[in-house]
């Protein structure tokens, strides 16, 4: 057992005792900063699941050693269950598919789900923490960074699975009164997470840059350990740094500028194509764009749009004045902001597109840029 840290507090009479795991991620790293900024006793456990991004398992040894280096003993144990996970369905552990991209919330992102992965791990670190709690007569917190940006795609990240979870535990264990699950950043998100992480490192005296410079969220780093910033989770954790005004330390394979300028824009890809949000008018790529091409569904690729159709209305949106042959895009009655529209959606993934007026002149299909991608090429 690793020696107590410096802050480690009691309470009443007893040492205050957490254990969680660590992936080497985002969100787990800012979780331990916090129960040392907290007076908490830390043991973590790592897991080899047979995940692609096991770059993540270095980091976390990473910040142990800097935390050790600083003071604060964290007893870190390596679970390998990498010859039963990795046999799971799951973009992270299976070379037959490709991490997906885009932003977090996006249906394809539900690839990266690797089933049951939480209750493996949460079953682990219960029977860790009860082994402590009877070892050092100790009450024990296992504490979880599971936060609210996941509980769309992972529902073993929701509340409701951690109480029911929790209960059976306690139906299946003496001493589980001893036991208890904490999630502090269940009702928050990435950006909440790394508020509160500069706080605990000031507390700490740790230099925050460091810490989260040894850290990996992307789910296809390339070879040299270097963050994509295309997975749907380094788009959510671009845009967390991007919220509290600083540059992410890690390493991506290109300037901060343009994943930044990535992850902006899958962001809005998704508000707009997902939640029918609408792009402010004359900012958009293909307002004033007039070369011969095609213009496809920027989500699911089916052609909307050839160039012989496109005109400048002048209303500060791409316009069509016609669809292309076997685009079949949906026509829908919107109702919305006190007026009566007609919304187009792609037939194929259901995109919200924009709308179509039908004016004097003829048709005219007014559209958001980022819903499309256009294929240079002469019809």
């Amino acid at each position: 057992m690793a020696p107590q840290s410096s802050n480690s507090q009691m309470d009443g009479g007893r040492l205050m005792r957490a254990v969680m795991a660590l992936s080497g991620g985002m969100d787990s790293t800012g979780l331990l900063l916090k129960l040392l900024a907290d007076g908490y006793k830390v043991s973590c456990i790592s897991y080899d699941y047979g995940q692609k991004h096991k770059i993540e398992l270095e980091r976390a040894e990473a910040n142990i050693a800097y935390l050790a280096k600083n003071g604060y003993e964290v007893e870190h144990n390596l679970a390998d269950l990498s010859s039963v996970m990795s046999m799971f369905h799951s973009a992270l552990t299976s070379e037959d598919f490709d991490i997906p991209e885009g932003h977090y919330e996006e249906a394809q992102m539900k690839d990266t789900v690797v089933p049951n992965r939480n209750a493996i791990f949460a079953s682990i670190l219960y029977g860790y923490a009860l082994s402590v709690a009877i070892r050092e007569d100790s009450n024990v917190v296992i504490a979880l960074g599971v936060h609210s940006g996941d509980h769309a795609i992972y529902p073993d990240c929701r509340p409701e699975f951690y109480s029911a979870l929790g209960d059976a535990f306690a139906i299946g264990n003496w001493d589980n009164e001893r036991v208890s699950f904490s999630l502090p950043y269940i009702n928050g998100d990435k950006e909440v997470i790394l508020r509160e992480a500069l706080v605990a490192c000031g507390t700490l005296g740790l230099d925050f840059d460091t810490v989260f410079a040894n850290t990996n969220t992307s789910y296809n780093p390339d070879e040299k350990g270097r963050s994509s910033g295309t997975s749907g989770a380094d788009v959510e954790r671009i845009l967390a740094f991007h919220a509290i005004g600083r540059a992410d330390p890690v390493e991506y394979i290109a300037p901060w500028d343009t994943v930044l300028a990535g992850a902006l824009k899958a962001k809005l890809r998704f508000q707009v194509m997902k939640e029918n949000a609408t792009e402010r008018p004359f900012t958009g790529e293909f307002d004033k764009h007039f070369q011969d091409g095609k213009y496809n569904c920027a989500d699911c690729g089916r052609t909307l749009f050839d160039s012989t159709s496109k005109f400048d209305s002048g209303c500060g949106w791409p316009s069509f004045s016609a669809e292309s042959n076997d685009s079949k895009i949906q026509q829908v009655e919107d109702r919305s902001h006190g007026m009566r529209r007609i919304e187009v959606r792609c037939s194929e993934c259901d995109s919200h597109l924009g709308h179509l007026f039908h004016e004097a002149s003829g048709p005219r299909y007014c559209i958001n840029s980022i819903c499309l991608e256009f294929e240079e090429g002469s019809e």
